[in-house]
């Protein structure tokens, strides 16, 4: 069964601009129909929601134009050459950028604390 970028944003929930996008950076790759229209197959339903899981566990998409041809509609991950590599690669940066965020909100936290500190030890103004 084909269906118009109208009817996979319906199914998917998701607006027309999304599945445009996702062709622009290779995620998807609808076929033509002779007036131009895109064309999606039932397998981009899954496809495009597979993308869309992806995004949310932080995966930039040019590792989701790597991985997606290894996932299942579950999104799990087959072997395939050099994904796990990639992905761990992906796994360790999120580490770094969450210590990162953690040492700013310590940081955070404590100059709040200061001002509200000396906030209180503040005589009143009268």
């Amino acid at each position: 069964m084909s269906l118009l970028i109208g009817e996979l944003a319906e199914r998917t929930g998701t607006s027309e601009r999304l599945p445009r996008h996702y062709e622009r950076a290779g995620l998807l790759r609808p076929g033509r129909l002779p007036n131009g229209y895109r064309e999606y197959a039932d397998s981009d339903i899954a496809a495009l929601l597979r993308v869309r899981a992806l995004l949310a566990a932080g995966l930039p998409t040019p590792i989701i134009r790597r991985v997606l041809p290894c996932t299942t509609d579950e999104v799990a991950v087959q072997p395939c050459p050099g994904v796990l590599d990639t992905l761990r690669d992906q796994l360790s940066a999120l580490d770094r950028r969450a210590a990162q965020l953690d040492a700013a909100r310590a940081v955070l936290r404590d100059t709040i604390a200061g001002a509200e500190a000396r906030t209180d030890a503040a005589p009143a103004s009268r």
